[in-house]
């Protein structure tokens, strides 16, 4: 509804822009929902964005539009100009419930839009260091990389999601020695604090029983490099069923050691050197990313020979771009704002536009208990993990309150709310509005009844305004899903599905559906069960599950 309304004044624009009352190729028309009924279904202030380019006062420009919108080819009931030139649009009601019969007729796919166009998008996310357990920290930005992926494959683009194993350099080689010196502390009946720079967490003591059960008392200094390797392959497949248990899955792993193996970063630098776009100076080599608007240039390799992130960074961007990505979306914490500037000169160096590359920066969690928040510290192995947090709040729960802020601003995780199973946890609200309409068929079932036979005309009985604005509401998830997979903000999904409950429970409160006007029932039950089916739509690009009961 809102597309086609859309469609309509653009040609209206196009045809005072032929007669000269506007510039051609104007304000693109916006159209957003009145807050208060009297100002129709939709409201757009395009005459007031045109006004200053035209050289004529918006609400002329209004009543030009209105005139050549007239009733909009019978989709409206009458337009009106308010204040300094706003256009309110009152749809015509008959054609308000169109939308049900598009979702009963597209199901499943209802929501679904081809704004990407097939656009190959790689989603980066999450990239944990495989060093230790996964914290809730890396848990919403699983999460939200999960989310915004399906969202992208649902606006059309085609979409694949990788995590980067940094399984190379001195953090490995630390992960190695902290297991060989926890498995030699068990050997020799020890227990005391590891070097400064190693890992103390408990977790560490857990692979060193492992490695002493697997391995026996042989392992030697000489085999630290091996352990490290093992570890790590250890701790992956942990982050692995962690993310797992949250339904977040991904495509493809992709290994830093590799990038080194085939000798992929050396020949990227020796690149950068020939285009004259490193140099060495004090022994070590840099990337001239001020030549990128960057603040200064950034050391590919030290001094004493050891390559940076950055070098290996830099190639992997590199085969990222040699696979034929369209965009690359890289999703990292929020501590590595920094670093944006450096591998946007890199894509540029690279031969790319800058922006193919998109990076979101991922803000802290707070975990709350009983409204105090919980002391948590990586740095000394003392947080808590992802899967505890799963395991005690549930999979749909935890991806839930992940995805109700926006992506950059910090969030509460409220954890006795989460468990609550009431109306005052937003996720249950939500599903509960979908096992709502499948309770409406099992008291159906229960009583013998069925369904009557549906006809279009019976949308005419559906005379409340709660049951138009949910029918208006509907027909706004297209745009919803183009505009979140645009913005990159998964959030628009869990904001949309909150809004709907909040529209529907009062409804099903304040209005029988089963009741015995058959004409009244089947069109409200039609109406019920589009939001069902919206519903679940939603629940599955988020990941979350349908509950039939609850």
């Amino acid at each position: 509804m809102k597309e086609k309304l859309t469609g309509i004044i653009k040609s209206a624009l196009g045809e005072l822009a032929a007669e000269g009352l506007v510039p051609g190729g104007g304000a693109e028309p916006q159209l957003s929902i009145p807050k208060h009924e009297g100002h129709g279904d939709y409201a757009t202030n395009v005459a007031l964005s045109l006004a200053k380019s035209a050289g004529k006062p918006p609400r002329a420009i209004a009543e030009a539009l209105a005139e050549k919108i007239g009733d909009g080819g019978g989709l409206l009931s009458r337009v009106e100009i308010a204040g300094p030139g706003f256009l309110n649009f009152f749809l015509r009601k008959a054609g308000l419930f169109d939308v049900v019969k598009r979702i009963e007729e597209q199901g499943d796919a209802f929501g679904r839009v081809d704004a990407g166009a097939g656009r190959r998008v790689l989603v980066e996310f999450v990239s944990a260091n495989p060093t230790g357990p996964l914290h809730v920290g890396h848990g919403r930005g699983a999460v939200q990389g999960d989310a915004l992926a399906s969202v992208l494959a649902a606006a059309g683009y085609a979409v694949a999601r990788e995590y980067y194993v940094n399984d190379a350099g001195v953090q490995i080689q630390n992960l190695g020695r902290s297991t060989f010196l926890r498995y030699r502390q068990l050997i020799e009946g020890r227990d005391e604090p590891l070097p400064e720079g190693l890992y103390q967490g408990d977790y560490i003591r857990d692979h060193a029983r492992a490695l002493r059960e697997e391995r026996g008392d042989g392992v030697t200094e000489d085999d630290v490099p091996e352990i490290s390797q093992w570890t790590a392959q250890r701790i992956l497949a942990e982050i692995d069923g962690d993310l797992g248990a949250l339904g977040v899955r991904f495509d493809g792993y992709f290994h830093e050691h590799t990038l080194y193996d085939a000798g992929a970063v050396d020949r990227c630098l020796d690149d950068l050197r020939a285009r004259d776009l490193a140099y060495e100076q004090d022994g070590a080599l840099w990337f001239r990313t001020t030549k990128f608007g960057d603040e200064k240039d950034r050391v590919l390799v030290k001094s004493g020979g050891e390559k940076t992130y950055l070098a290996a960074d830099i190639a992997y961007h590199a085969d990222k771009l040699r696979r034929g990505y369209d965009e690359l979306i890289d999703i990292w914490g929020a501590d590595h704002h920094g670093y944006i500037p450096r591998m946007k000169a890199a894509i540029e160096a690279l031969g790319k536009n800058p922006d193919t590359l998109s990076v979101m920066l991922i803000q802290m969690v707070s975990l709350l208990r009983a409204g105090e928040r919980v002391s948590m510290s990586t740095r000394a192995g003392e947080f808590v993990t992802l899967r505890d947090l799963t395991d005690e709040v549930g999979a749909d729960a935890t991806r839930f309150f992940f995805l109700m802020r926006r992506y950059d601003s910090q969030l509460d995780f409220d954890v006795d709310l989460a468990k609550e199973q009431s109306n005052k946890n937003p996720v249950y609200y939500v599903q509960y509005m979908h096992a709502r309409v499948c309770s409406i068929y099992a008291k159906m079932a229960q009583e013998g009844r069925a369904a009557p036979a549906p006809s279009d005309e019976d949308f005419a009985r559906l005379t409340e305004p709660e049951e138009a604005q949910i029918a208006q509401f509907l027909a706004e998830l297209p745009d919803v899903v183009a505009r979140a997979a645009q913005s990159r903000e998964a959030h628009r999904l869990t904001t949309y599905l909150s809004d709907l409950a909040g529209m529907f429970h009062p409804y099903y409160f304040k209005h029988r559906v089963l009741v015995d006007d058959e004409r009244l029932m089947s069109a409200r039950l039609r109406l019920c069960t589009a939001v069902r089916q919206v519903t679940r739509n939603v629940l599955g690009i988020l990941g979350l599950s349908a509950p039939e009961t609850m």
